[in-house]
């Protein structure tokens, strides 16, 4: 503990949760007591007289201290200024942790850090969490207070693991944040709270299905966890034939994101023009999405979907068996090498390679069967420049594109377009065979 000449230089700035006064402890009321000045905001300070006339420590002088209330954090600036050059001993009420999102920032920006101690309640996100009883290292957290919905529509395109979205009651709260998961198709791939009050005797933790209705009771103070968890088993026949939401998808849980998103993979699978019969190689499968789906459409093709992560076999697996299909093979490997056992293709997605793409399409090429098609989603130009010209020099038919699409996001009263990153689709197709000579005449 420091003297008691020290603490005068210092301005103790402590947190509280929502039960405000109330859940401080005792000997931060004992140090209350001492204070010559004691600023918060009003709904804190409202009880304060009261409490500090409940007794404390028998040892303790009490003190008539100066209260000052104000929700305008600047309001405070010229007393803490006064009172600190006069050496008098001062306490700041705040909210939560005073450092994330309080008024750390505004003090850390009128005084030198060393004049300052800051002592935090848990965080919002520290008691979510604790009361649905999961860790949170993993956790990734956005705020839409005074903001638009677009980065939490970015951020769960990258599917997270688990996102604490802190919500803006002024703006929908945790409505605008059902309906933009909605919007990403990704209901069934994540578990959705509601936190309220959280901190306060009357606080309320409730998880709402997808089709139960927002509390209409619901308190302003809320913020919304978004927890991923393996979507429920669908009923195949109810699937529609192709274009399947992202969130039915069995994930990697390294990399939940690295998928397909459903726009690209509705026309991956029209610029594959998969026949009716034949051989599907979906190298760099991932999960599966565009291969699976294509047997959906083609149930007769013999699709061969090779991925190098380690259990992708028993992934792909899984969501066949949740997609009612059945590959020709599974193969966990890498490409080229991976490809020897395989039957020669008719057909051929490549969604992965990486640095080795050149040397992976010049194996697949080299097996292409007459009429084939093989088509590349790639992320960057570069990669196009670097593949375009084997095709070309294959003597296939090219075709380049770009798919861009936007999914609508709730704004205010009204819907904004938040855009999907873009690809580029290379597409080629090899000569078909020559029909046989007719036979000489007799």
């Amino acid at each position: 503990m420091h003297s008691d000449a020290l603490e005068r230089t210092i301005l103790d700035v402590v947190g509280t949760d929502a039960g405000g006064i109330d859940s401080l402890a005792p000997h931060w009321l004992d140090r209350l007591r001492q204070a010559d000045l004691i600023a918060a905001p009003r709904r804190l300070l409202a009880l304060l007289p009261s409490r500090l006339q409940q007794g404390g420590r028998g040892d303790l002088p009490k003190r008539s201290s100066l209260l000052i209330a104000t929700d305008q954090p600047t309001d405070l600036l010229p007393a803490l200024h006064a009172a600190l050059a006069q050496g008098q001993a001062v306490v700041l009420l705040a909210s939560g942790d005073p450092l994330w999102f309080g008024i750390g920032r505004l003090l850390l920006q009128e005084f030198p850090a060393e004049q300052l101690r800051f002592h935090p309640a848990p965080t919002s996100l520290q008691l979510a969490f604790a009361r649905i009883g999961r860790p949170w290292q993993d956790a990734s957290w956005i705020s839409l207070h005074g903001r638009d919905p677009e980065p939490l529509a970015a951020a769960l395109q990258r599917r997270p693991a688990a996102l604490a979205v802190l919500c803006d009651p002024g703006a929908g709260g945790a409505d605008t944040v059902r309906r933009l998961l909605r919007a990403s198709g990704l209901e069934a791939a994540y578990g959705f709270w509601i936190c309220e009050r959280l901190g306060h005797p009357q606080e309320r933790v409730l998880r709402l299905a997808p089709e139960a209705p927002t509390p209409e009771d619901l308190d302003p103070l809320h913020l919304v966890l978004l927890v991923a968890e393996p979507p429920a088993a669908p009923d195949p026949a109810g699937l529609p034939l192709f274009g399947l939401e992202d969130g039915l998808w069995l994930q990697h849980p390294d990399q939940p994101g690295l998928m397909s998103k459903r726009e690209v993979r509705i026309q991956l699978l029209a610029d594959l023009d998969l026949p009716a019969e034949g051989v599907l190689w979906d190298l760099g499968a991932g999960v599966g999405s565009v291969g699976l789906e294509a047997l959906r459409l083609r149930p007769a093709l013999q699709l061969w979907a090779v991925e190098r992560r380690a259990g992708a076999a028993a992934l792909l697996a899984a969501n066949a068996a949740r997609l009612g299909v059945e590959p020709a093979g599974l193969v966990e490997g890498e490409a080229p090498a991976a490809l020897a056992g395989l039957p020669d293709p008719d057909r051929v997605l490549i969604g992965g390679g990486g640095r080795d793409r050149a040397a992976l399409l010049a194996a697949v090429l080299a097996r292409l069967r007459p009429g084939g098609v093989v088509v590349i989603p790639l992320a960057t130009v570069e990669a196009l420049a670097e593949l375009r010209p084997l095709l070309e020099a294959a003597g296939l038919r090219m075709q380049v594109s770009q798919l861009q699409a936007w999914r609508g996001a709730p704004l205010a009263d009204g819907t904004r377009l938040v855009p999907l990153n873009p690809v580029l689709v290379l597409r080629g197709r090899s000569e078909p065979a020559a029909p046989p000579s007719a036979p000489p005449p007799p």
